[in-house]
């Protein structure tokens, strides 16, 4: 084994906010940083964002691509009037609509919860009810196979725990010291996913009580380890001499369905749950490159032996997968595949290719990391969904590489091949995939502005990547698919499988890209923002996340400000625009959270009559003073003394029964 050259990284500082604080020491500097380019990019976007295909920018790519996407057919027009940009205690949706709570953290799951006592919980009955902070949302039809838009199952992503909004007498600065072995148990089992079956019933949506379909997965579930890196000696722990068998998901933000009827869930954040002297060990660099410190998130490493590192050193190597399970099947095993490569998967989403490959897309969530796609050997079987359980397993990962002439390049994470190889440390593909991040830093990839959703459309075939924020970005360390220094609010870029719309090769090894939107204030010359000329003063937004398709091809963007919502004046939300035709780019509101929330999910069922989105952390986020269990900014959506926040599922549909946004 050639673990100690890992020490290629021993001189990178100590990541202490994942949110906040890049873990790439790397200089992969595509294009070359020079201003000219830069400043003739950024008036071509200026252009673009006034008229959007003036044959003044013709001859670039950019332009090229963007009057190609203009010139084609669209869906039906966004018709709703729009909602207007504000923060309050309270969520709101347009004129029009309306939107009801269907599930709150503490909500019973399982028909043997006990029902949610505020400040009273235990973790037996966390593991039980409707866990914290949720995120993705995942609707699957019932029955199996149907495309049934008034009963099926939600599967919901539990990303992380607020123990100061938790739990009566925590403060957010010393809860790692305040909370409890107990309350440490609680917030374990309050991660992970639920399964619930759901029921429209007289025009709202209800939870089905004691549904055989009902299931939490936690921080404690079983869950199988599969791929190239099961079974390898940096898997192994005391607890699991095999290598092969995980406690728990942690987490998980992101996800996204196969095209046989599984979900994939992301882990994202991961490193932030292990404790310990993680500076002074001999994986200090590894850990490093991960984010992973002594200075721990969670009061967790000093109650469970497996999250200290000095205790079980090869247990972060145990998360930061995507893990997929069969939503219909409460009994089944949550599988860890490892082929997919580890990072901090924001989500999957996957792409039946023309030739029956099957392409999953992820994003890195991290500043400066990468984007990524995995192509299958094998070929999606769509009628024997049984055969299609191993597909995840054999394949190739690649990592993206922008060039400033508007081309992508997919680039093989391969053992063997380039710098992948035993004078770097590289083993086996297993070492690759273990160390996806450092393999990816060899081979030149670029790096990005925190890559987080990346959604295919269904109509067109184009993948819309959300890149969120990157305040640490340079004036002098930009270039075309990153052009803004600092960049506080995120962008969106399209990238361009060879095809046309609706039949693309996304298993090809070069692509086209273009920047789709640049957030921020479009009236503010400084933002340096980039939509459709006619976006109102209610339609621009910051720090995409979250996308979504609706069944006609548009756009759903749920935005994450985090604590820097001050900085725009309004909550976050969702919005949605057109991405072909006149009005491509053209942004508008529906939804708005409360204070201190962010907006996740969104999912439409099939008839795209209703959109499901998650509100998390409500009263978390850039409020002042510091909140807490005793006294929230809002106690959303119960309004009720005594009652903190609750993190909830939330379903928007039309008053009228109408399509969502037409």
């Amino acid at each position: 084994m050639m673990r100690n050259l890992r020490d290629t990284y021993a001189d990178l500082p100590i990541v202490e906010d994942a949110d906040d604080r890049p873990a790439n020491p790397t200089d992969n500097t595509v294009f070359g940083e020079i201003l000219e380019r830069r400043l003739s990019r950024r008036q071509a976007l200026r252009g673009l964002g006034t008229a959007a295909v003036t044959a003044g920018l013709a001859g670039s790519m950019v332009s090229t691509l963007a009057m190609r996407a203009a010139a084609a057919a669209t869906g039906p027009a966004l018709t709703f009037t729009e909602l207007a940009h504000g923060v309050d205690e309270n969520m709101h949706v347009a004129q029009g609509y309306r939107a009801d709570v269907v599930i709150r953290w503490g909500d019973k799951v399982l028909g043997d919860a006990p029902a949610f006592q505020a400040g009273a919980q235990d973790a037996g009955g966390q593991s039980r009810q409707f866990g914290y902070n949720n995120d993705y949302i995942g609707y699957f039809p019932l029955p199996t196979g149907s495309n049934n838009s008034e009963h099926g199952l939600l599967v919901v992503n539990h990303e992380y725990t607020n123990a100061e909004l938790m739990f009566p007498g925590v403060l957010k600065k010393t809860k790692n010291d305040q909370v409890t072995a107990e309350q440490a148990a609680i917030e374990i089992e309050a991660h992970g996913c639920s399964v619930i079956e759901v029921k429209k019933q007289d025009g709202r949506w209800q939870v089905v009580e004691n549904s055989p379909y009902a299931r939490r997965i936690t921080g404690t579930t079983p869950i199988k380890v599969v791929g190239p890196a099961a079974g390898h000696e940096w898997m192994k722990t005391s607890g699991d001499a095999t290598g092969r068998l995980v406690l728990g998901t942690l987490n998980n933000c992101a996800g996204g369905k196969t095209p046989w009827g599984t979900v994939m869930i992301g882990e994202e954040n991961f490193n932030g749950y292990f404790g310990g002297p993680a500076e002074t060990l001999p994986d200090a660099a590894q850990y490093k490159r991960y984010g992973i410190s002594s200075k721990s998130w969670y009061a967790w490493w000093k109650y469970v032996d497996r999250f200290d590192v000095s205790k079980e050193p090869n247990e972060p190597n145990r998360f930061g997968w995507m893990v997929e399970f069969d939503p219909y099947d409460p009994t089944s095993l949550p599988v860890k595949r490892t082929a997919l490569g580890r990072f901090k998967h924001e989500g999957a989403t996957a792409a039946v290719n023309g030739d029956g490959r099957l392409v999953v897309y992820s994003g890195d969530d991290q500043r400066f990391d990468y984007l990524y796609r995995f192509v299958s050997d094998g070929r999606f079987n769509s009628h024997q969904r049984a055969a299609n359980a191993a597909l995840l397993d054999a394949g190739t990962l690649f990592v993206a590489k922008f060039s400033e002439d508007g081309t992508l390049r997919w680039l093989p994470l391969v053992f063997g091949t380039g710098p992948l190889t035993p004078e770097n440390g590289f083993t086996s593909q297993a070492d690759v995939l273990i160390e996806t991040r450092r393999a990816a830093d060899l081979l030149g990839a670029t790096p990005l502005d925190r890559p987080e959703d990346v959604e295919p459309n269904p109509a067109t075939g184009r993948v819309y990547v959300a890149l969120t924020n990157n305040s640490k970005r340079k004036p002098d360390d930009t270039n075309a698919v990153n052009p803004r220094g600092p960049n506080p609010f995120g962008h969106i870029i399209e990238l361009l499988p060879p095809g046309d719309d609706g039949a693309r090769d996304h298993a090809a090894l070069e692509f086209e890209w273009d920047i789709f939107i640049l957030a921020g204030n479009p009236g503010d010359a400084s933002h340096e923002a980039l939509y459709n000329s006619k976006v109102s003063e209610n339609g621009w937004f910051a720090a995409p996340d979250n996308v979504a398709f609706d069944p006609h091809g548009r756009l759903w963007v749920a935005t994450d400000q985090g604590k820097h919502w001050k900085k725009t004046g309004f909550a976050d939300g969702v919005y949605a625009c057109q991405t072909t035709g006149p009005d491509r780019a053209l942004t508008q509101q529906i939804f708005r959270v409360p204070i201190g929330a962010e907006m996740c999910g969104p999912e439409f069922t099939p008839d795209g009559k209703t959109l499901f989105v998650a509100v998390q952390h409500p009263a978390a986020d850039g409020v002042a003073p510091e909140q807490n269990f005793d006294n929230p900014a809002t106690r959303w959506p119960d309004f009720q003394a005594g009652v903190p926040p609750r993190p909830s599922l939330v379903a928007i549909t039309k008053e009228d029964g109408g399509d969502i946004g037409s």
